[in-house]
């Protein structure tokens, strides 16, 4: 545990910082750190066990069968179109009221001081939450349900490996845990790629109208970024894929941005925080830009010098990094 040093001016909230990547990755190797950093995110009231639940009630009651899914029709698919489209707005329309609405904890471990932007010049559709509500839904769930239903269709084709309980046990328990470290490091990589000036100006542009950021701000972006987002779950045409897998993934990816964009460190009940939520390592990035591209499960910011560890000295080394970007 390191000691926590004075808070970045401008934020309302900062976490212990410097910020620390996966234990994993850190040397000296630390089996205790490693087994509870594993521990914190997974189990007790943890987000990611949360959407495994969630995966598997709505495997049980609101997936179509293997049979059905073999054959494309209107009936199945807009089914998980409605049932995506609704379990969104709950989430994210629920962490909206909870936080930005109601203001339930008030400012209490509130990252950004600022209220959402009512109205501002880069919001096409009426102001900052309409406008994230519009893309999250009319793009973002529409995307998220065409990848699931190709998913789930070239599953009961047998044209991807099947995952079963039956079949590999191990496996099948471990691709649970293995989702988020891939897309920790997929993100990384893809996010780099929006960064490019040119795909940036046309597509990147749309989620970064948000520099104080959200629960709708998560998934508000262009089609052409939903597209390169979600289909990190097209791993699983190689890693093989039980459909409860195919659910949890996109989930992961869909409901998990709602909640880091949150603009809360966590939700607090009764006094107490309750469930970790948003992530100030993503909060920076929206507000400088130029740093923390990936996330704190694999080390790429690290190891390609794009890391803000929350403190004033890798501030002003952003700083310098960014005169150098821009030719200063």
């Amino acid at each position: 545990m390191t000691d926590k040093k004075p808070s970045l001016p401008g934020w309302n909230h900062t976490p212990n910082v410097p910020l620390q990547v996966s234990p994993v990755f850190r040397k000296p190797f630390r089996a205790g750190a490693v087994a509870y950093w594993f521990w914190s995110r997974w189990f007790l009231i943890s987000e990611r066990l949360i959407l495994v639940g969630l995966a598997v009630l709505t495997w049980a009651f609101f997936h179509p069968s293997q049979e059905v899914a073999q054959t494309l029709s209107v009936g199945w698919i807009a089914a998980i179109y409605l049932r995506n489209l609704i379990l969104f707005t709950i989430v994210a329309g629920g962490l909206h009221l909870w936080f930005h609405g109601y203001r339930k904890q008030g400012e209490r471990l509130k990252f950004d001081p600022r209220p959402l932007a009512r109205k501002a010049k880069q919001f096409t559709m009426g102001g900052q939450i309409v406008d994230n509500m519009f893309w999250s839904l009319a793009s973002g769930v529409t995307v998220w349900t065409a990848y699931e239903v190709l998913m789930l269709w070239a599953l009961a084709n047998g044209w991807m490996p099947l995952v079963s309980w039956d079949s590999n046990p191990i496996w099948f328990v471990a691709l649970f845990f293995l989702i988020p470290i891939w897309e920790s490091f997929y993100f990384y990589w893809i996010h780099r790629f929006l960064h490019w000036p040119p795909l940036y100006k046309r597509v990147h542009s749309v989620h970064h109208r948000n520099v104080n950021v959200g629960p709708w701000s998560g998934l508000s972006m262009h089609p052409v970024e939903h597209v390169i987002f979600l289909g990190s779950v097209l791993v699983h045409f190689v890693a093989g894929a039980h459909p409860l897998h195919i659910i949890n993934h996109l989930q992961y990816l869909t409901l998990t941005a709602a909640s880091t964009h949150c603009g809360f460190e966590a939700l607090v009940v009764k006094d107490k925080s309750r469930l970790a939520l948003g992530t100030f390592h993503h909060q920076m990035h929206h507000r400088y830009f130029e740093c923390n591209y990936g996330s704190l499960e694999v080390p790429w910011d690290k190891v390609f010098g794009s890391f803000h560890d929350g403190t004033a000295e890798a501030n002003e080394a952003m700083k310098v990094r960014r005169k150098r970007i821009m030719g200063g």
